[in-house]
């Protein structure tokens, strides 16, 4: 249990599977995400902001997509990444939120850039390992976050609804782990299923 709580695996697992399905459906997955949010303007609003935020994908990269409503707030977010010898570089993330009315724009956008970039280096790098009832990590030297030379490009675009106002430091969080597996489904045909990612894609 950490920020975002029960979102950010809920997050994960969820926008993964969806991508999965669509998939399966021989589907274009954000194109099902369009269809599937139609009865929803509000969603429907804030997963095309988002995608307006990421800009057009650039050549070399591949791109995955996640919504997920926490704490009151809706969130969406685009994810543009290369993967290189089994390490998955994150350059571009395209993000829309909204939380009803943004009292504060400014804070608001940051709140989000942290939430994902604490997402990004949670899902990459991070996680703890058990041995003999204690945790192996100790400290920074081998439980590396992600530095600010590999954060992304992070552009942020913000919805007011009108809506009853919803949280800003959390929902950031949620859906970057689902944009980022899909990318990296989109990138290399493999699913991630538990993570860190770490290692899992190199040879």
């Amino acid at each position: 249990w950490w920020r975002s709580v029960e979102g950010s695996t809920n997050g994960f697992i969820r926008e993964c599977f969806l991508d999965e399905l669509a998939h399966a459906g021989g589907q274009d997955p954000i194109e099902l995400r369009r269809t599937l949010l139609a009865h929803n303007p509000r969603f429907l609003k804030v997963y095309e902001a988002a995608l307006e935020a990421a800009g057009e994908l650039q050549e070399g990269l591949s791109r995955g997509t996640a919504i997920f409503k926490s704490f009151g707030s809706i969130v969406a977010e685009v994810a543009d990444i290369e993967v290189i010898e089994g390490e998955v570089y994150v350059r571009n993330v395209g993000a829309a939120v909204d939380c009803g009315t943004a009292i504060h724009p400014e804070n608001a956008k940051y709140q989000i850039q942290g939430a994902l970039t604490m997402g990004i280096s949670a899902m990459l790098h991070e996680g703890l390992e058990f041995k003999d009832g204690a945790v192996v990590q100790s400290n920074f030297n081998d439980h590396p976050l992600m530095a600010m030379k590999q954060a992304p490009r992070v552009n942020v675009a913000i919805v007011d609804s009108g809506e009853e106002l919803g949280g800003i430091g959390e929902p950031g969080l949620p859906p970057i782990a689902g944009a980022v597996g899909n990318a990296i489904f989109a990138a290399t045909g493999k699913r991630i299923r538990s993570l860190p990612v770490r290692d899992q894609l190199k040879c």
